[in-house]
């Protein structure tokens, strides 16, 4: 529940952006949604440190070896330092070319979204280093330190963000770069907060001196545990910036809807990214110490839950749609499209909660590359079936989020049997020639070892 609340706490920095933004118009909104993109792609980059450190420390304490796991931690973060400070200078340098891909066609949009990226840019190191420091300590199993930490910054965020955007006694309306302003504070209130608490040996890790420490052997690992989620990652934000480049023809309004139906669309796609990470440390755990039964067990039980909150958001975003888009734009016109927006996409909400937490048994055994390779490869799809999708004998504009909802659908199905049938070849996993299935094991304990253990117990004497 803290990884959960804490995947919550980073999609409300970008709802309380949209939220505010959209008081100011859409085109600051698309500006935002434009910038934003390129902070995603960031972040995605990151993921390398963030698993490194979560599988390699989970891992590490689950055999019992402290000193490991303190390396792996401290490795991952010298990492990202290194990636954070190239990846801003990176975006600064070039944020007019990042921009102009999209082809917006308005000069005001266009440059409050290359604004917004400096200003990251200049806060990288504050913005992309904390997910690390909470895959550190989510890794030891203590999920409510980083959850109390990024809530203080989400809190900060809230307070800052009017005050920037619209002005106040002396301060100026910045609009959208008070946005960016605000996050790059918060964020720094939040990486000061780690640092101290980490520090302060508050942690199964014990007191470390936080130092950049940079050994081959340990890199390596976080780069190979790390990698192929985080190209899974970039590559779907890059696929991303693809749709988002084929939308851009129709004007900022479909821009700014999108960016905001991404965002209302986190509600699912966080929840199972917390299930995900969760079920990512405690199958490495249960790894490290060879607890097999633990690992299907957790699994069964992570995707009954994760697909229950699938289920339940299809039906909100059906039900729901239009009140949920008017919180965020004015417009009667984007309300109406966002309303098409949720209504397309509440389709493979159980599909993608699906994939997204199968790839967190994935990621704690060490096998990062099927749920990397899965994504990868559909996510990829989406762009030709787009192209395809919006000529005007098809769909239009709305064939982009067609080609979103059929890929992730086909995602959810794939991925979990590629799981399912890697289980059932384990050798050390036992299946009753009963024909028991599986969900079975999702019934409480006593009922399923009355009704169906005994049977075996009998047939086994047998």
């Amino acid at each position: 529940m803290p990884i959960l609340g804490t995947s919550f706490v980073q999609m409300a920095y970008n709802l309380t952006d949209m939220l505010w933004l959209g008081r100011v118009g859409s085109e600051a909104v698309a500006a935002v949604g434009i910038a934003s993109y390129f902070s995603w792609i960031g972040v995605s980059l990151m993921l390398i440190g963030r698993i490194g450190a979560e599988v390699g420390v989970s891992q590490s304490l689950g055999a019992g070896d402290r000193r490991r796991a303190e390396q792996f931690a401290v490795n991952a973060v010298t990492l990202v330092v290194i990636l954070s400070a190239a990846y801003g200078l990176f975006t600064w340098l070039f944020a007019e070319e990042l921009v102009s891909f999209f082809h917006v066609n308005n000069c005001g949009v266009e440059a409050a979204a290359i604004s917004y990226i400096r200003i990251l840019s200049i806060g990288s190191l504050l913005y992309y280093s904390n997910p690390t420091f909470s895959g550190i300590i989510n890794g030891t199993g203590n999920s409510k330190l980083p959850f109390r930490i990024n809530a203080v910054g989400l809190l900060a965020n809230v307070a800052i963000n009017p005050l920037l955007i619209f002005g106040w006694g002396p301060v100026p309306a910045l609009g959208s770069d008070g946005s960016a302003i605000a996050t790059v504070i918060s964020q720094g209130i939040v990486l000061a907060l780690f640092v101290l608490k980490i520090g302060s040996g508050k942690s199964a890790l014990g007191k470390i001196k936080m130092r950049l420490d940079f050994q081959w052997s340990y890199v390596k690992k976080v780069i190979q545990l790390g990698s192929p989620v985080a190209l899974h990652s970039i590559l779907f934000a890059s696929f991303a910036v693809a749709l988002a480049r084929i939308i851009a023809p129709w004007g900022a309004m479909p821009i700014a809807v999108q960016s905001v139906g991404a965002q209302i669309e986190a509600l699912s796609w966080m929840t199972a990214g917390g299930f995900s990470t969760a079920l990512g440390i405690f199958t490495g755990q249960n790894f490290g110490a060879g607890k097999w039964d633990r690992i299907f067990k957790g699994f069964y039980a992570t995707i009954a839950i994760s697909g229950a909150i699938g289920i339940l958001v299809t039906i909100s975003f059906l039900v729901f749609g239009r009140e949920i888009f008017t919180l965020f734009l004015r417009e009667e016109e984007a309300i109406a499209l966002g309303v098409r927006y949720l209504s397309i996409l509440a389709i493979s909400q159980f599909f993608m909660c699906t994939e997204i937490t199968t790839g967190g048994v994935f990621n704690g055994l060490g096998k990062t590359i099927p749920p990397s390779l899965v994504g990868i490869v559909l996510t990829g799809l989406r762009i030709p079936l787009a192209l395809y999708l919006t000529q005007p004998a098809m769909f239009g504009i709305t064939g982009v989020w067609w080609s979103i909802t059929l890929t992730s659908v086909f995602k959810g199905v794939i991925l979990f049997g590629w799981f399912y049938f890697w289980m059932k070849k384990h050798p050390q996993y036992y299946i009753s020639s009963s024909r028991k299935l599986d969900f079975i094991r999702l019934l409480p304990t006593r009922i399923r070892q009355e009704v169906f253990d005994t049977k075996t117990d009998q047939r086994d004497e047998v």
